[in-house]
Formats: C-alpha cells, sequence, structure tokens
C-alpha cells in the first residue's frame, strides 16, 4: 500500500474510531480529524451536554499519543498552561514542571471561564507550537493539536476570546442537538463505547498523513479563488475586521487535507467553497448595524462565495 492510500486508511480509521461514541455528527467529526491533519487547532461551541468533550476525548483515544485535559475557571494561572520553574534546593538549580501544554492533545475545556491573562498564555503555544518559561523555550511534541471547548458568550460567567486567539483556531464547529433516534443510541450504548474505545493510529502515521496532505496539487487559479474569497471578507459592507492571511493559509491546509480525505491529489474549486464556512466565519468581526439585523459571519461568507466567480480548471494528467 502507497504512502498515500495508507493516508486516506488512517483518515477514515480514526473517523469510524470517532464514531462509535459521536453518534450522528459525522461532518463534525470528519472537520476535526481534518484538522488534525491540516495541523490546525479547533474551538467547539455550543451549549452545555451536546458532546463537546466527549468527541475531543474521543479524538485523543483514537491516536496512541499523549492527551492533557485543563478545566478552565476565572483562577487559572497561565502557569497552569505552560509550566513553571521551581528551585530545587538540592541542587542549587531551577527544574521546569511543565504544565498541561505538554501534551500532543490539550483540551481546553470551557475556554471562555478564564480570564483574558490566561487565555492569552496559548497564543505562543498554538502558534509556534512551543512554551517560553523564564526566558527558556521548551518545543512541543508533534503532532500537536489544541481542542477547545466553549459555552456561548451569552452565558454567565463567561468572557470573550481575544481576537488573535481566535484567529489561530483552524476552524470553528458546532455539534447541536442530535434526534430523536440518535439520542436514543446515545442512551443505550454511548458510554460503554467511549470507556472502551481503542487507539486505531499512532504518532507516526498522523505525521505521514499530514506530510501526504501538504504534497497535494492546488493550481494557481485555486490559490487565487482561496484568496479572492477571504480578500472579499475585508472589503464586505457589513464587516469591520476581515480575515487575515492566516485564514487564506487555514483554508489552503484543509482543502489540501479534504483532498487526501476524499481520495485525491489535487484541489479543486468545490472544496474551497465546501471548507470555507468552517475555516473563515469566526475570524469576521461584524459592523454593529449588521449585528442588530441579526446577519451572521457565516452569511457573510456565504454571500462571498455566491459572488466571487470559480475558476474553471484545465483537465489534469494525474485526473483519471
Amino acid at each position: 500500500m502507497d504512502t498515500f492510500t495508507a493516508s486516506q486508511k488512517v483518515l477514515n480509521d480514526v473517523i469510524l474510531n470517532i464514531e462509535k461514541v459521536i453518534i450522528g455528527k459525522r461532518a463534525a467529526v470528519e472537520l476535526i480529524v481534518l484538522a488534525l491533519i491540516s495541523g490546525g487547532h479547533v474551538l467547539i461551541e455550543d451549549i452545555p451536554g451536546v458532546g463537546k468533550t466527549t468527541l475531543v476525548s474521543a479524538l485523543a483515544r483514537s491516536v496512541s499519543c499523549g492527551f492533557k485535559r485543563i478545566q478552565f475557571t476565572p483562577d487559572i494561572m497561565p502557569s497552569d498552561v505552560t509550566g513553571f520553574s521551581v528551585y530545587n534546593q538540592k541542587t542549587g538549580e531551577f527544574e521546569f514542571r511543565p504544565g498541561a501544554a505538554m501534551s500532543n492533545f490539550l483540551l481546553a475545556d470551557e475556554i471562555n471561564r478564564a480570564s483574558a491573562k490566561t487565555q492569552s498564555s496559548l497564543l505562543e503555544i498554538m502558534e509556534e507550537k512551543q512554551v517560553t518559561v523564564d526566558s527558556v523555550t521548551y518545543k512541543l511534541d508533534e503532532p500537536f493539536m489544541v481542542l477547545a471547548t466553549q459555552n456561548p458568550i451569552e452565558y454567565l460567567g463567561t468572557y470573550p476570546l481575544p481576537e488573535a486567539q481566535i484567529d489561530r483556531f483552524l476552524i470553528k464547529i458546532s455539534l447541536g442537538y442530535p434526534s430523536v433516534e440518535e439520542e436514543i443510541r446515545v442512551v443505550v450504548q454511548g458510554k460503554n463505547q467511549k470507556d472502551s474505545l481503542e487507539p486505531v493510529a499512532s504518532a507516526g502515521e498522523i505525521l505521514m498523513a499530514r506530510g501526504e496532505a501538504s504534497k497535494v496539487y492546488v493550481s494557481e487559479l485555486v490559490v487565487k479563488y482561496i484568496i479572492n474569497v477571504t480578500a472579499a471578507t475585508r472589503t464586505h459592507a457589513d464587516v469591520t475586521l476581515g480575515s487575515s492571511p492566516r485564514g487564506s493559509i487555514a483554508l489552503y491546509g484543509l482543502c489540501q487535507a479534504f483532498a487526501l480525505y476524499q481520495g485525491r491529489d489535487y484541489v479543486i474549486p468545490d472544496d474551497v467553497k465546501f471548507m470555507a464556512p468552517y475555516a473563515l466565519p469566526h475570524r469576521l468581526i461584524l459592523k454593529s448595524e449588521a449585528k442588530v439585523n441579526k446577519k451572521t459571519q457565516l452569511q457573510v461568507i456565504e454571500e462571498i462565495l455566491r459572488k466571487i466567480p470559480v475558476p474553471v480548471l484545465k483537465r489534469l494528467s494525474s485526473i483519471k
């Protein structure tokens, strides 16, 4: 089996394993795995009790890597996340005590209940994949991924995330309520399946898939299409702050991972149209008038996708 096919199998194996626990949420499961292959971080926003933490735990259990969880509360300190130095009287030296970030998967549970100072401690971790304590830098092991959950901002005791931090999340997703049939399955078998979930992929296999995704061909026309979509968010009438170039990079990588998942070694414009609603909306800040009129970031992206001309690709030699 070649590495491309093996990488595609890794994606499918992880997705199917997670679905033993997360029932009826195929799109969310696929997106979180694609984010892992893209090397990005995920923000899951929804009301309590719909399976946000369970989804993250299922992903961590599906890959044989380190996993740490930190429950964010107003009294959590930045050092709880990054780690801290302690003076050892026997050796006369400072010793580093790692924080929750020193793992492959970091679950930042209810991240918007922490203070802005603690939330900001994740900025270097998410962008550089390293922590700096007392002027000493510690690289994090790959694959590394922050998976944050949060309740809607209207909930009591929550604080908005800084724009710089929101922009560092590759995608933002919601789960929503299950159907009656799905909820019956969750009640009957969900907990038992979660306790027995076993890893189906190694860190090396995830990195192999990540490497294969990065090789997926993206034509110049598709790259320009990605740039045109993100650039349009900066001039939209309802937007105060549009997507930064980081949004273009995120969309580019997601499209490569999605193409790999679909069994293609090239990206098509439809990949961009499919992924943009997950990679871009959370990066936008709407004007007050738009909010009053109940306009959403997703609606803005959908409008842009309807207006931007879709490129027509020439037939590639690799397309059968």
